[in-house]
């Protein structure tokens, strides 16, 4: 079984995921990365050129392949979920952990980040991440198995809840 983390960017998937993959010896698989292994070129300029649209289109092949391996963590991108054939592709073998935080949180987790491209032609990050959790919010609910909100939480904590809650799969 495989364990897909989704959410908001700043949520925590890529640091939990990390923690994650070493405590229960999975294979980590970045579903960004692995975007700009096939595209060469990072997100941000892959959007930049080519749109959102195609973006979604290259992750939804890349969900699709990754959807087949087993015993992997996947640390999703924030908007895996805007396309049902995503959440149907990991569905298939894997649990999915939704991980949120407030906006407070999210800014300061990301207020360093600049190698993310905008979410909406704002420009504003405090409105257009309102905008677009807002947006996300039941889509998000839908896909998910879990919910751990990881605002006040450590990643430590995170992962011990997930594995409580693989654990409980398995029984």
């Amino acid at each position: 079984m495989n364990i897909a983390l989704i959410g908001f960017r700043g949520a925590g998937k890529t640091t939990i995921g990390k923690l994650l993959s070493r405590r229960l010896d999975k294979k980590l698989i970045s579903t960004d990365d692995e975007i700009e292994k096939t595209t060469k070129m990072p997100i941000a300029k892959f959007v930049n050129e080519y749109g959102w649209k195609r973006f979604r289109e290259v992750e939804a092949d890349i969900i699709e392949y990754v959807s087949d391996f087993d015993d992997c963590i996947f640390d999703t991108g924030g908007g895996i979920i805007m396309r049902n054939e995503n959440i149907v592709n990991l569905k298939k073998n894997a649990l999915i952990v939704l991980l949120t935080a407030d906006i407070g949180t999210v800014k300061n987790r990301l207020k360093n980040s600049r190698e993310r491209p905008a979410l909406t032609k704002n420009g504003n990050f405090l409105e257009e991440a309102k905008g677009v959790m807002q947006e996300r919010e039941a889509r998000y609910k839908n896909a998910a198995d879990y919910t751990i909100d990881t605002s006040m939480m450590k990643a430590e904590e995170a992962c011990d809840l997930i594995m409580h809650y693989v654990k409980m799969e398995l029984q």
